[in-house]
């Protein structure tokens, strides 16, 4: 369906260009509008002709309608917006961003120094994952080594966990946190 889909948007475009094209003509004078209207009389009032145009016409109002109301995306693209579809033999699996979010999330708690963490994972179309964190830090954290170590980390236990290859984990340190007092 996605090559008609391309095929009839390929027509449409072509004739709302030639349409653009005669009303600027007409509209700067360099097309007589008499000329014009004849043209158009006759291919309306001819039998065959007018049916055709009737047939086409109709044809383009409902794809009109159908590229205004409905997405054109599959089912299939709308899930790996969501997420990883894996195959194998027995089977599908559906690793959704919210999981791999979660994953990240509990790498970067375990680290000491990590206070606040949140996560915004992105999927490019070969299912590699990049990885945003937005991090609070506590006073005592030697921020570089602790990004490098988490960077590390993160990669291997998505993979470890998921089968997925991490391609980027950007991290950016919000705010150091204030020492709490102790009670």
């Amino acid at each position: 369906m996605k090559v008609l889909e391309k095929i009839a948007l390929i027509i449409y475009s072509n004739i709302i260009l030639i349409l653009s094209i005669i009303l600027c003509l007409l509209v700067f004078g360099w097309l007589d509008m008499e000329l014009a209207g004849n043209i158009v009389t006759k291919v309306i009032i001819g039998e065959t002709s007018s049916k055709v145009i009737l047939g086409i016409s109709v044809i383009f109002i409902l794809l009109s309608i159908k590229c205004i109301f409905f997405d054109s995306s599959s089912k299939e693209q709308t899930k790996e917006r969501q997420g990883v579809l894996l195959e194998n033999e027995s089977g599908k699996l559906m690793i959704s961003k919210e999981t791999i979010e979660n994953l990240v999330n509990s790498v970067a708690l375990n680290f000491q120094s990590a206070q606040e963490v949140t996560t915004k994972v992105s999927l490019d179309k070969d299912s590699n994952v990049t990885v945003y964190i937005n991090l609070t830090v506590s006073q005592e954290a030697i921020i570089k080594d602790l990004s490098a170590n988490l960077q590390a980390r993160i990669k291997e236990r998505v993979k470890e966990a998921t089968d997925l290859e991490v391609k980027e984990v950007n991290i950016t340190v919000k705010k150091v946190a204030p020492n709490q007092p102790e009670a």
